[in-house]
């Protein structure tokens, strides 16, 4: 039984009382961070490609779909966060009302779901710096551009910007917050400079037929942008950083989650308005739109946005990244000498230097494409288990304090379990075997460190002397 030991507040309380993060964080840092993770790859690139292969016009019926499911699970992630406001996200909330082992399980997919993805997205950043450098007449030798995979040898720009944001996350999360508002700001404005130009110039015969595909290609293109959407979970890991977390998470999970709707819907509805939907299956669908209808200095403004967006996404995945370490070391189940808060800096730079490295690493020389469903199971796994929380911890701790409460939550909690649900079903056998290994190396480690170090383990030894 001692595999499903909970932890309490208090226990978590008193490690933040010994390690204490810097609280530089309001609810506009936490809006802006949430829009800065989701707000990338989805908007730039994931609209055009489901448009064309799986929902046509109707992914603007896909997205208030996907966008339903997930406020679900960013209502049960706001109740966690302002009742559990500790660092460590799903996780945290998993060691809090299912056990270690059930959090270790989450902790564990969750660096995968940072991991990967932030590798991903470094790996389209390099993509598209590299196109705008090609624009401007200046040649780039592949070899240092492309893993070796794809005809090269190492991809030095998504490890240089990988390495140059973990830097700046170590010296904290007020400088690193004030260059993403800027960032967002920037891609902000090339989603609007495509909605200004692009908008007038709908046609309406482009949306005939509306459902090329039927309802079940809605249904399909509802999984796919359902996991344009994650990012509103990277809020949660800043619960201890932020400086009134009973008020500014719930602002910051949800209205990032909102904001980011409302554009999705607005910009897929334009783009397939302007352009046939069979046509947008390419890696630029919102840049290629607007050089379709004429607008090249357009297209070139929106493609410096995407890697804006881009720098973004990366920022946040890093940051989510190295705060679930700091959680899962903090309470002994990976090393705690690499917890360590920077007396100056106020940040954990030890794991933020390592994760840094590690991540760079992988984007610098592994194809991670053919791990890419990784990145979804790994989510779908979070949110699976936040959901899960909610429920338990009403039934266990009825009279826990909770600033924010779900609504309807014996609605809502279990429309959010069944939507990861059958997300998780609908990912190919591949991602399943994947995920199986990753787990199992992660078991492995537990049982062989983890289960012995643990904090609470090791307070009841103390306890038992």
């Amino acid at each position: 039984m001692s595999l499903f030991r909970t932890k309490s507040l208090a226990s978590f309380q008193e490690k933040q009382n010994q390690q204490k993060l810097q609280k530089n964080m309001g609810a506009l840092d936490l809006v802006l961070l949430g829009v800065g993770c989701i707000m990338g790859t989805g908007i730039f690139v994931f609209t055009g490609v489901v448009a064309a292969t799986y929902a046509g016009p109707g992914i603007i019926i896909s997205l208030v779909l996907s966008a339903i499911a997930c406020i679900f699970c960013a209502l049960c992630y706001s109740e966690l966060a302002v009742a559990v406001p500790f660092a460590g996200s799903a996780y945290t909330y998993s060691y809090t009302a299912l056990g270690e082992f059930f959090a270790w399980i989450v902790g564990w997919s969750l660096v995968l779901e940072y991991m990967i993805a932030a590798s991903l997205v470094a790996a389209g950043w390099s993509a598209y710096v590299m196109g705008l450098f090609k624009s401007a007449g200046m040649a780039v030798p592949k070899a240092w551009t492309a893993v070796a995979a794809d005809g090269g040898i190492i991809n030095l720009p998504a490890m240089f910007i990988l390495l140059f944001l973990s830097i700046l996350l170590l010296h904290g999360t007020k400088e690193s917050a004030t260059l993403n508002k800027f960032l967002v700001g920037v891609k902000l404005l090339a989603v609007f400079i495509f909605l200004f130009l692009a908008g007038p110039k709908v046609n309406t015969a482009n949306w005939s037929p509306f459902l090329p595909f039927g309802f079940s290609g809605v249904m399909t293109g509802a999984a796919a942008m359902f996991l344009a959407y994650i990012g509103f979970d990277c809020v949660a890991t800043a619960a201890e950083e932020c400086k009134h977390p009973n008020r500014d998470l719930p602002i910051g999970i949800i209205g990032s989650l909102i904001i980011c709707a409302v554009l999705y819907i607005s910009v897929s509805a334009v783009l397939t308005g302007v352009i046939p939907y069979q046509e947008l299956n390419n890696a630029e669908p919102v840049a290629f739109a607007l050089r379709q209808i004429g607008y090249n200095l357009g297209s070139a403004l929106v493609g410096t946005g995407a890697i804006a967006g881009l720098t973004t996404v990366l920022m946040a995945l890093l940051y989510g990244q190295t705060r679930i370490f700091f959680a899962m070391s903090r309470d002994g189940l990976i090393p705690a000498a690499i917890c360590k808060v920077h007396p100056k800096y106020g940040t954990p730079h030890i794991i933020t230097t390592i994760s840094g490295i590690l991540v760079a690493i992988i984007a610098g020389f592994t194809p991670v494409h053919i791990m890419a469903e990784l990145v979804n199971i790994g989510t779908l796994v979070a949110f699976l288990a936040t959901a899960v929380g909610v429920l338990v911890l009403r039934k266990r701790a009825p009279d826990l304090p909770r600033p924010f409460r779900c609504p309807a939550v014996y609605f809502i909690a279990p429309a959010a379990i069944l939507s990861c649900v059958y997300l998780i079903y609908s990912l190919p056998v591949e991602t399943w075997i994947r995920y199986a290994v990753w787990t199992g190396l992660g078991l492995v480690f537990y049982f062989v460190y983890g289960y012995r170090h643990s904090a609470l383990i090791l307070a009841e030894k103390i306890t038992n002397q």
